[in-house]
């Protein structure tokens, strides 16, 4: 989750001051980049607890740790609560769930340089510390009950709105981890073309990167049970947004959409003032009760708009959010998969041309059986197994005609790899740790601490 936005402070005037913002996002395909984003689970060596915030061995520790590397830490009454770097952040969610959210950079093997580069000092200062970090899309063994929490004030808020409005926020606040790429976009209908391809594709990244089977220890009966996770977190602020396939969408209608998203919070001089569940709309009369009078600012309005949680996230670029944690090189992968099919015009033809037919009763089909079936999920004459199959191929020959190449050659492509491989083994990584469980594992969780830590 994001942390407080950087945007000035330009207060707003209007609803089109909002579609502005939003349409300055564009950008020439020269100028397109990659932004890549990972949450990991902290544990402890010893008794596999996740680590608090505080103590010799906390999530503080850890990031002040991480300083050595040349991060500059943020504080946030008195506590580090994250650090900076050449364009990149790490940040905490709000059970210390470590997240990297990547520098935009030009290609996947950048982006892949940077994520094997901060696992390196992760894991440095982790070792000192006698603590781990796992990639799964949900903690494995521990309660919610058992989890800790991050000294955030927008957590706070977060904490005390989400039993309100459904009963698996906390869960998702606490127990889930997410891969996620960011992409550029040109114009207005470049952004409405690749919103509605990647939406509508969502639900094979989710099967493709399906890692969260256990919960409290044992097998859950889903495949990526974070997927499940946002079907009753927050309703006004979650799912596949219908309304991106109809006849004119764009800039002005997801801007109503955000509107009409319940408010979390503003903050103002360095304090997040509780707004859970009020209008920005009001707010945009002057009429929010908590800060009578006060008129929002452009930071307000970025601030908002990460407060909505749909599976394609629209800001000044798109946010791809379908897919569960996992190891280092499924952290490349997801980039690689999306930048294929988007960032290519013939493998973005092809991809549109994959879904274009697709109903709104299909998308939402999709959607809702993904987290249980995963690539085996029944879809027309076949199973999802296929769509994944053929938007991979969409994405090999994007990522192809790209020819951006490593030292040795290499074309993007090459990141496509454990994918590839889970599709044509039709076995999710999920399914594999459930043979695991049901064998060499005898029905315990703990060697998944060991055998797929970073």
């Amino acid at each position: 989750m994001s942390s407080p936005s950087n945007v000035n402070e330009s207060p707003i005037t209007g609803r089109d001051q909002l579609v502005e913002y939003l349409a300055s996002g564009g950008k020439p395909k020269a100028a397109w980049g990659i932004g890549t984003e990972h949450e990991k689970f902290g544990f402890q060596l010893d008794d596999l607890r996740p680590p608090t915030f505080d103590g010799e061995r906390g999530i503080e520790s850890m990031l002040k740790g991480l300083t050595r590397f040349g991060w500059k830490p943020v504080e946030e009454h008195g506590h580090v609560i994250a650090l900076l770097k050449d364009g990149a952040s790490v940040t905490l969610e709000p059970a210390g769930q470590l997240e990297l959210s990547g520098a935009i950079l030009d290609n996947v093997h950048d982006t892949c340089c940077e994520t094997n580069a901060h696992l390196e000092e992760v894991k440095a200062v982790a070792q000192e510390r006698q603590l781990g970090f796992l990639g799964m899309g949900f903690q494995p063994k521990w309660r919610r009950d058992e989890m800790p929490w991050m000294p955030k004030g927008r957590y706070k808020i977060m904490r005390a709105y989400m039993p309100k409005v459904g009963t698996l926020g906390l869960d998702m606040m606490t127990r889930t981890c997410t891969v996620q790429v960011n992409l550029d976009f040109a114009n207005e209908a470049d952004m409405v073309k690749k919103f509605r391809v990647s939406l509508a594709l969502q639900p094979i990244a989710t099967a493709l990167f399906a890692d969260s089977p256990f919960t409290e220890g044992k097998p859950n009966g889903f495949l990526s049970y974070r997927s499940q996770i946002w079907t009753d977190t927050d309703k006004d602020r979650t799912g596949m947004l219908d309304f991106v396939f109809e006849d004119g969408f764009g800039f002005e209608r997801y801007v109503d959409y955000l509107l009409g998203v319940p408010m979390y919070f503003s903050y103002r001089d360095g304090e997040y003032i509780d707004a859970s569940g009020k209008s920005f709309r009001k707010f945009m009369d002057g009429k929010l009760d908590v800060l009578p009078g006060a008129l929002p600012t452009l930071r307000d309005w970025s601030d908002h708009m990460t407060t909505a949680f749909p599976e394609v996230r629209l800001k000044q670029y798109l946010e791809m959010r379908g897919a569960d944690g996992g190891p280092w090189n499924r952290l490349c992968a997801l980039p690689a998969f999306w930048v294929g099919l988007l960032y290519d015009d013939a493998a973005l033809d092809a991809a549109w041309d994959l879904v274009k037919d697709f109903s709104l009763e299909e998308r939402n089909q999709l959607r809702d059986g993904v987290p249980r079936h995963a690539l085996r999920l029944p879809f027309r004459n076949g199973t999802l197994r296929d769509l994944a199959l053929e938007a991979l191929k969409i994405s090999a020959a994007g990522l192809q005609r790209r020819a951006r190449h490593n030292d040795n050659g290499a074309d993007e492509s090459i990141f496509l790899t454990p994918l590839i491989d889970f599709a044509e083994a039709n076995e999710t990584p999920a399914e594999r740790k459930l043979k695991l469980f049901n064998g060499a594992w005898n029905g315990s969780v703990d060697p998944v601490f060991r055998e797929y830590a970073y």
